[in-house]
């Protein structure tokens, strides 16, 4: 198994603490615990480890990807929901970080500020790890980078296109992950929602670097020219207080349907791929759908073969898988 040993004992906090060569070293590790798994080996890395998970979100993804990469490696976890533990309430972050970094090895974090992913990395003295924050949500980016190389054999030269609100934590992250790895990134949104000056400059900068672009194209049908992915979330995040009824109306030209896929011009030629990181609101079997259809992605997208998002979502167990493990093992 490849070694980085430059990991150990660091949080994986952003993908801006990290070069090039990192994330990429974290892809093609997590490739090979996968196929690891996949040979039905069941590891001993994290052999008598035990990691926490403090979750102030509701989770399906994140929290059982912790969950089975853990297990898969030997170590056990702890969920600590927002509402069972006194952080951040009867008990400062930063002491509850002092308390658990004396008790565990590794804490996941799953939240909303992410200065108190930043806390409890300084003051526990052991690694943590972002599973999203209302800025950032990097454990994805990897997951997601691992999904577009399955599928294409390779990262830079690409064309990835990020439909729906592009100032959102998935898309920060996508879009600086792609900018790392020389992929060429658009991300596609209303002038209401474009990223931050500072966000998206730096982005700009890195794939300038790396050999990709970054752009951001208001015009989906334009957008998509091209694509070898084309990539939304909904279009409301969890915890975000806005009107709704005006975040749909706003956005309901950036639906992901198959009409703007057939815009890549690359459906006949099998070389376009749909993701979405879900829970997806596209047919009629949640809450939301009852109530308003469809919103940024039809079902007839969602789908398709060329539809990749369960690959997607195992994958976030794999890459966590590879998180773990090069932060937690010499």
């Amino acid at each position: 198994m490849m070694r980085n040993t430059k990991f150990y004992g660091k949080s994986f906090l952003t993908l801006s603490d990290f070069t090039t060569e990192d994330i990429l070293y974290l892809v093609d590790l997590a490739s090979e615990l996968k196929l690891k798994k996949q040979n039905g080996i069941r590891g001993n890395l994290l052999e008598g480890l035990n990691i926490a998970m403090i979750f102030e979100k509701q989770s399906t993804r994140t929290r059982c990807a912790t969950s089975v990469a853990a297990w898969d490696e030997g170590a056990r976890t702890e969920y600590l929901g927002g509402k069972e533990i006194h952080f951040g309430a009867k008990e400062s972050v930063k002491d509850s970080a002092r308390v658990l970094g004396r008790m565990f090895d590794g804490i996941m974090y799953r939240g909303f500020g992410q200065k108190i992913v930043e806390t409890l990395a300084e003051f526990s003295g052991i690694p943590v790890w972002n599973g999203l924050t209302d800025d950032t949500h990097p454990t994805q980016a990897i997951a997601d980078l691992l999904t577009i190389k399955e599928n294409f054999g390779k990262l830079a030269g690409l064309k990835v296109v990020y439909i729906g609100d592009g100032r959102n934590n998935v898309a920060n992250s996508l879009m600086l992950a792609s900018a790392m790895v020389g992929i060429n990134f658009v991300n596609c949104t209303p002038e209401e929602l474009e990223p931050c000056d500072k966000i998206l400059g730096a982005a700009k900068a890195v794939a300038k670097a790396n050999g990709g672009s970054v752009q951001v194209i208001h015009e989906p049908m334009e957008a998509v020219k091209g694509a070898n992915v084309v990539y939304t979330d909904v279009w409301v995040s969890m915890g975000e207080h806005v009107d709704k009824e005006h975040r749909i109306e706003l956005l309901k030209p950036y639906q992901v349907n198959m009409p703007l896929m057939e815009a890549t011009g690359k459906l006949e030629s099998n070389d376009v791929i749909f993701m979405h990181c879900l829970p997806a609101f596209h047919d009629h079997n949640t809450k939301v759908s009852e109530e308003c259809g469809a919103l940024e992605v039809t079902d007839d997208v969602f789908e398709a073969d060329f539809s990749k998002v369960f690959d997607e979502a195992e994958n976030r167990m794999h890459t966590i898988k590879a998180i773990q493990v090069a932060t937690l093992t010499r």
